[in-house]
Parts: C-alpha cells; sequence; structure tokens
C-alpha cells in the first residue's frame, strides 16, 4: 500500500475548500459571539468514562479508543463535542444562572454518516445552560437560522419534534427497556406492521395512539390533529403547546422559516429531553444542515444536572451548499533582497491588511491564485501600487 494513501472517508483539505471552510467557520463564530456565547475549545482526547458516561450505545459506538501510554487507562478521541462542554459547564465553569457557550472543532467517528460523508467532520456548535423555559429553545433556533443564514444557506426549513409526545403515550404502561427501543426504532422508520408486532397487548388506546404517530407529520395543522388522535394528558398537553409557540414566534421572525413537523422523528430519543429539531437547506431545503434540541440530563453524569438546550453542524457539509465568498484582492510584488525601501512599502501594506504576493525568481508566469489586481512598481525612486497591466 502505497504511503501517501489515507483511510477510507478520511481527506485532506486543500486550499480553496480550506479557504471556504475557514469563512465560514469564523461566520458562525461570529453569529455565536453576537448571540453572546464564550468559545471553549474542549481536548480531542480525554479519559473514555468521561467521553461516554451517559451518552448512549450509538456514541460509544462511533467513539475511536485508544490506551493512554502514561497512566493505562483508557482514551477516546471525542465523536461529540457536547459532553465535554457539559464537563466543562458543571466542574470548571460551575456558575450559577446561564451559561452560553459555542464551540468549533473536529470530532472523528468510526464510521461516516453516509457513501459520501467523511469520518473527521468540523462540527460547530452552540449550546444554553441553566433556563428550564421555552425560551431557550427559541433563542438556540433563532442563532442556528441566523448563523447559518449569514453564512449563505437559503431555503431554510426548521423541522420540529418532541420526545415527551411519546413519552406521553406510554404513560402508565411498564414495558421493558428493550422494548422501548424497538418502539422508538419502528416509529422513527415509520414501520406500521412492526408497531402493529410490538404493541398488539398494549391498552386499545395506546395502541391506536402508536399507530397515528407516523402519520402525525406536516405543518401546524398536525399539532390539533395529535391533540384530537392522542391520549390527552399534562405532558402531552405541555409538549404540543411547546411546539405551537415556537411555530408562533418561528413565523414571527423578520425572514420566517418554513416550519414542520414529525411527531415520530426520534433520532436522539435517549439523549434528548423534550424539543427536538432539524434545520433543513440548500436546494428546495431538503438537506438537513443541524441537529439540536432539549437535553436536560446531559450534565447528570457529572454531577450537576442543568437544563440544556443546544444544536450543532458539520461546517464541512455546507461547503457544498453555500457559494465560497470571492477571493480578496491582493497586490503583486518583485522579490528584492537587497531593496530596503521595497521591502519596507511590503511589510507597511500587509500592516494594513493587504495580502502581497512577492514573486520568487524565476516564477514570474506562473498561475496567479491570490487574484492580483495590483502590482508594486518603482517610479521616481519610490514602490507605489498600480492597478496590474493586463497580459
Amino acid at each position: 500500500m502505497s504511503a501517501w494513501l489515507l483511510p477510507d472517508q478520511i481527506a485532506d483539505v486543500l486550499p480553496s475548500e480550506a479557504r471556504h471552510l475557514e469563512e465560514l467557520r469564523r461566520t458562525l463564530l461570529e453569529a455565536a459571539r453576537r448571540y453572546g456565547y464564550e468559545l471553549v475549545i474542549p481536548p480531542l482526547l480525554e479519559y473514555l468514562e468521561s467521553l461516554l458516561t451517559g451518552t448512549g450505545e450509538a456514541l460509544e459506538l462511533q467513539t475511536f479508543k485508544l490506551v493512554d501510554q502514561l497512566s493505562g487507562r483508557m482514551l477516546g478521541l471525542r465523536a461529540d463535542t457536547t459532553p465535554q462542554v457539559a464537563r466543562i459547564d458543571a466542574h470548571l465553569l460551575n456558575r450559577q444562572g446561564v451559561t452560553r457557550l459555542c464551540y468549533c472543532g473536529p470530532v472523528l467517528h468510526t464510521r461516516a454518516g453516509g457513501v459520501h460523508g467523511t469520518r473527521e467532520p468540523l462540527q460547530f456548535g452552540a449550546e444554553i445552560y441553566g433556563h428550564a423555559g421555552r425560551e431557550a429553545e427559541l433563542e438556540i433556533l433563532e442563532l442556528a437560522l441566523d448563523a447559518l443564514g449569514g453564512a449563505g444557506l437559503a431555503h431554510l426549513q426548521v423541522d420540529l419534534g418532541d420526545v415527551r409526545v411519546v413519552q406521553a403515550v406510554l404513560e402508565g404502561c411498564a414495558l421493558p427497556a428493550a422494548r422501548v427501543t424497538a418502539l422508538h426504532h419502528a416509529l422513527a422508520a415509520k414501520d406500521v406492521a412492526t408497531l402493529d408486532a410490538l404493541t398488539h397487548e398494549l391498552p386499545r388506546a395506546v395502541r391506536d395512539a402508536l399507530r397515528a404517530l407516523p402519520q402525525l407529520w406536516g405543518d401546524v395543522e398536525v399539532l390539533a390533529e395529535a391533540a384530537c388522535r392522542l391520549p390527552s394528558n399534562p405532558a402531552l398537553e405541555a409538549a404540543l403547546d411547546d411546539l405551537r409557540w415556537l411555530h408562533d414566534r418561528l413565523r414571527e421572525l423578520e425572514t420566517p422559516p418554513r416550519v414542520t413537523f414529525d411527531l415520530a422523528d426520534l433520532r436522539g430519543y435517549a439523549y434528548y429531553t423534550g424539543v427536538r429539531f432539524s434545520v433543513l437547506g440548500g436546494a428546495q431545503g431538503r438537506c438537513e444542515v443541524a441537529r439540536g434540541g432539549r437535553y436536560d440530563a446531559v450534565g447528570a453524569a457529572f454531577g450537576r444536572q442543568r437544563p440544556a438546550v443546544g444544536f450543532s453542524l458539520d461546517v464541512k457539509s455546507l461547503v457544498g451548499l453555500v457559494p465560497a465568498a470571492p477571493l480578496r484582492a491582493a497586490i503583486r510584488a518583485p522579490w528584492r533582497h537587497d531593496d530596503r525601501a521595497l521591502r519596507a512599502t511590503v511589510a507597511a501594506l500587509r500592516a494594513q491588511g493587504e495580502t502581497v504576493v512577492c514573486v520568487l525568481p524565476g516564477h514570474e508566469h506562473e498561475v496567479d491564485e491570490f487574484a492580483c489586481d495590483r502590482e508594486l512598481v518603482l517610479r521616481a525612486g519610490a514602490w507605489v501600487v498600480q492597478p496590474l497591466a493586463a497580459p
């Protein structure tokens, strides 16, 4: 095997894409800063039990594991940054009241999410700790939409759900954990045949409600239909009321997204404790570009359970959906190591924020990668900038 080959679904990021990624990263972090989110940079690896405590089987299967040569303990390469941010909130900051944190860095997955996916996403995320009200969900959604819109993504759509809906339907049914897991998977897949097999001994009202859930998707009218078709109880009413409130607030935004609902979509059910959402964008709004929701139990493993809401996305997934910004114009300069005036002029231009490309000897006719539209020329004993002569 050639030494220069990389593992499957691991790739170098070459200059034009790297520039695009960095522009997107800065745009997203700047959006978070405007909302008052503080940047944290957790380590890429840490002790395995810290990374995986309370996160569920899915994340464990996605985590690369290795032995620490110093301590002999097992380490993990993070597959998700949220558990680390929860640890930071619980133990390092340990603040009272609301804490807003954001991050952007690589994560590693043992398997990619799709055939053309990457096993090294660049994960951006933002999280609010310390507020149990639905205002936190709204702020996180507004930030996600603002950040993605600012990055140039069009046709944004928010798809909402709530894990409390299924919990309310199953209230009073003592089911084994394995059965509940199977029910969640069947609901997410909208597999009515499997639902029938899993629920045949349950009370008629519960069985009918579970069979109705895969049909409860679409626009806001779905919530009224759910109120009619699902067994009424305080937990269900609270979940539907929160979803309706979020819909109304999102539709009041200056650039309102389309808002849809899928009450059977339970991806991450073991992780989320309330509202969960996906943001879709790109051509006709068909690509999922961000995912988030409420996960109040995330800090419990670290001894400080706090209300928590957040979202994350893979910056690399945006590259194909968002056009890159035009190259910044640059200045071309000759290379003369013995001309102090030239060197001083180049240094002054760079200090002003200009890109100055010095052409090394013998490379005067190479392809210009920096969109040089001006050049430094010697005029009357002084180096001046003038428009670049046409080739």
